[in-house]
């Protein structure tokens, strides 16, 4: 499984070809073939090559819904940082 920086989660923004990346809780979601996430927006005010960890709550859907898109990787803070354990 690969792993991603915050910077280079930011540059899966879904713009430009780029695919569209989005992070929860030390995982990272493509969200390229969501018609949600489409252009790498989502509702118009939530982008993609974020981490939405802290952001979340305020959602009307749980992190449950961000499980049915396809895993690609895990948010580590540096290029040295192992992957984290998975948990499934």
């Amino acid at each position: 499984m690969r792993t991603l920086t915050r910077e280079e989660l930011a540059r899966c923004n879904g713009r430009d070809g780029a695919p569209a990346y989005i992070a929860y809780g030390g995982r990272v979601y493509d969200a390229s073939a969501s018609f949600l996430w489409r252009g790498g927006r989502h509702q118009a005010r939530h982008l993609a090559g974020r981490d939405y960890t802290a952001g979340l709550q305020g959602a009307p859907h749980g992190a449950d819904l961000l499980e049915r898109l396809p895993l690609v990787g895990f948010l580590v803070e540096s290029d040295s940082d192992p992957a984290p354990p998975r948990s499934e």
